[in-house]
């Protein structure tokens, strides 16, 4: 999939500010940002469900303005929202699915079955979906979508209203998809936590503009460099701590997260934060070296802008891989 300047407007609102995107083949890619960042209009271009202001974009080869049909045919597309026939069984929403999609009634039934074991509703089939609950229906929701076999699966907020337990089942399911069967994934979310465990890469937007792109480690190193990120627990953490650690040499910054201090520094001074907490009478808990969080990441883009946005794509906004 690849846009090039892709733009939509309503009235004196840009929604999508020239997006120069490339996902690869096989991947699977996060779209992140805040609620209005452009993530959902940017996916219903995509899909040909609605017309750009201006630009390209090129989906399997295909333009989703000219050849929407075409567009649906090959791709799956999973609303944060999904909705059903609540007075049907999951099997028979399948079938529906499967007949809208001129699926012969033979090879529906086949892969219905497939399918229904591969997201863990067997049991379930026979069931008014009414009866569901959310992570049952969002589960069906991607046996929907994979029925008709596609190439590109896009995911809006899949595991918004889940359970931790029904998150970590759909995440299993969609990094199968990619290691088994080759497909490619879009993921929109929000949970920051869950797209770093399975995204090969990922695009931060903020107000309609792409202003981060690639993968999670590179965009980490260009936004806080090679410096170390050090874990501090200590008993207790007061401003004292902070002093402590602040005055050892090579310190370059310090984040409080609860009880715990995350220092940035030019090189490991871990040796040299345990002796200066140590002798200023602290008791240290714990010390480690930690690797930058998506969240580190994305706060650090969202508050700095687009600055670093020309960085992350190596000084081109103009094609973010």
């Amino acid at each position: 999939m690849r846009t090039s300047a892709l733009t939509r407007r309503y009235d004196e609102v840009t929604a999508v500010d020239a997006l120069d995107l490339e996902i690869y083949e096989g991947e699977i890619f996060g779209l992140l940002g805040p609620n209005g960042a452009g993530k959902t209009t940017t996916i219903l271009m995509l899909l040909g469900l609605t017309e750009p202001t201006s630009g390209q974009a090129a989906v399997l080869g295909r333009d989703p303005t000219r050849e929407p049909l075409e567009i649906k045919r090959l791709t799956g597309y999973l609303p944060d929202n999904v909705g059903f026939y609540d007075h049907m069984t999951g099997r028979e929403n399948l079938r529906y699915t499967a007949r809208l999609n001129g699926i012969p009634d033979a090879e529906a039934e086949v892969r219905i079955e497939r399918l229904l074991e591969q997201v863990g509703l067997t049991e379930a089939a026979d069931r008014r979906v009414g009866g569901y609950s959310r992570g049952m229906r969002q589960r069906l929701g991607l046996a929907d979508v994979l029925i008709k076999e596609p190439r590109l699966v896009i995911l809006d907020e899949p595991t918004t209203g889940l359970d931790p337990e029904g998150a970590a089942e759909l995440l299993r399911l969609i990094t199968e998809l990619r290691d088994r069967h080759g497909v490619t994934v879009m993921l929109s979310s929000h949970q920051l936590q869950q797209v770093q465990q399975i995204c090969d890469r990922v695009g931060i937007f903020v107000g309609g503009r792409l202003i981060a792109c690639g993968p999670i480690d590179t965009l980490a190193r260009q936004i806080f460099g090679d410096a170390p990120l050090l874990e501090v627990e200590c008993a207790p953490v007061d401003d004292g701590a902070l002093s402590a650690v602040r005055g050892v040499d090579g310190v370059l910054e310090i984040d409080r997260e609860g009880p715990r201090l995350l220092v940035r520094a030019e090189r490991d001074v871990r040796p040299e934060v345990a002796a200066a907490l140590v002798k200023a009478g602290y008791r240290l808990l714990r010390l480690d070296l930690r690797s930058h969080s998506l969240e580190e990441i994305y706060r650090r883009y969202f508050r700095e802008g687009s600055r670093h946005g020309d960085d992350a794509d190596g000084g081109n906004r103009r094609r973010a891989r």
